[in-house]
C-alpha cells in the first residue's frame, strides 16, 4: 500500500478535533499542531515505518511558524510526495455561537470573537484555496462530521477514483460553500402550491412523481445526465477526490431532494462512489 499523506487545517471552531478523532479511528497516525516547516523532516521518516496512512494537523495555533506552510507544501511537491488537504470551515455565526457555548478562547485572542473569526479567516484563505476538500460544517451535527470524514476517506482511494457528494438544498438557506457544481431547479414544477403535498418531501413518491411528471424536467434530466457524464470522467483525469454537486430549489424541501436522489441513483448505476445528503429538508 502507497503512503498516504493527509494535511487537514480549516478555521477553528469548525470541528477539526471531531475530524482527526474520526481519522484516528479510521487508521491514520495524526500529528496535531506540527509546525509546517518540520513537515518534509517528518515525511522522511515513512520509510521506516509501517503506518501507512498520516494526517497532519496545521493551523493558526502554529503562530508565527504557520507562515512556513507554504514553502513546506512546495518542498513537498518538489520531492515528488503526494498528499491532499482537508479544509474544515463554518459560517462567523455558526462560529461565534460555538465559542460562546464552549467558552474557549479564541487562539488568535486579539479581541471580540467575531474579529477573531474574520481574521483568521484571511490568514487562511490561500491555503483554503489549494485544498482538495472544503467541509462546511455549519449545518452539521457531530455524527453528520463522523459520517462525512468516513465517507471520504475510510477507504483507500486510487488515484483514479472519486467520491462524490450530490447535496439537495433551499436557495433561502443559502447555497453549500463546499459546492463544485451548483444546479438551480427553481423552475420546475412545485409541489409546494399543491396542498397534499406541501408537507411532504422529495423522498415520498407522490412529490416525486408531481416533479418528474413535468416534460420540463424529463428534458432537464436528460441534460444534467448528458453534463455529467461528461464532466466526471474528466474530474478523474484531472485527479481530483472528491465532487460535490449541489442541486437547490426554494427550500430544499420538495424538487431538489427529488433531483438529487435521483441523480444519486444514477451516478451509483455508472459505477461511482456516492453519498445524498439533503441539508435543508428539516428546515423548510
Amino acid at each position: 500500500m502507497t503512503t498516504r499523506l493527509l494535511i487537514v487545517s480549516g478555521l477553528s471552531g469548525a470541528g477539526k478535533t471531531t475530524a482527526v478523532r474520526s481519522l484516528e479511528d479510521l487508521g491514520y497516525f495524526v500529528v496535531d499542531n506540527l509546525p509546517p516547516a518540520l513537515m518534509p523532516k517528518f515525511v522522511e521518516l515513512w520509510d521506516q515505518s509501517v503506518v501507512k496512512k498520516f494526517a497532519l494537523v496545521v493551523d493558526i495555533r502554529g503562530g508565527e511558524f504557520f507562515s512556513a506552510v507554504f514553502d513546506a507544501l512546495k518542498d513537498l511537491d518538489n520531492k515528488n510526495i503526494s498528499y491532499e488537504i482537508l479544509f474544515l470551515e463554518a459560517s462567523d455565526e455558526t462560529l461565534v455561537r460555538r465559542y460562546k457555548a464552549s467558552r474557549r478562547r479564541h487562539p488568535l485572542s486579539g479581541g471580540e470573537v467575531l474579529e477573531d473569526i474574520k481574521a483568521e479567516r484571511a490568514l487562511l484563505k490561500d491555503l483554503r484555496g489549494k485544498a482538495n476538500k472544503i467541509i462546511d460544517t455549519s449545518q452539521l451535527t457531530e455524527q453528520q462530521l463522523k459520517n462525512e470524514i468516513y465517507s471520504i476517506y475510510g477507504e483507500w482511494r486510487d488515484e483514479n477514483d472519486l467520491f462524490i457528494t450530490v447535496m439537495s438544498f433551499g436557495f433561502k438557506h443559502g447555497i453549500p460553500l463546499d459546492s463544485d457544481l451548483v444546479m438551480d431547479v427553481r423552475f420546475l414544477p412545485n409541489p409546494y402550491y399543491v396542498p397534499e403535498l406541501r408537507n411532504l418531501t422529495g423522498n415520498d413518491p407522490a412529490v416525486q412523481q408531481h416533479v418528474c411528471s413535468s416534460e420540463v424536467t424529463t428534458e432537464f434530466k436528460d441534460k444534467l445526465s448528458d453534463m455529467v457524464a461528461f464532466l466526471v470522467p474528466h474530474y478523474i483525469k484531472e485527479g481530483k477526490a472528491t465532487l460535490m454537486i449541489a442541486i437547490g430549489c426554494t427550500g430544499g424541501m420538495h424538487r431538489s431532494v427529488t433531483l438529487a436522489n435521483w441523480l444519486g441513483d444514477l451516478l451509483r448505476k455508472k459505477g461511482y462512489k456516492v453519498a445524498v445528503r439533503h441539508r435543508d429538508i428539516k428546515n423548510a
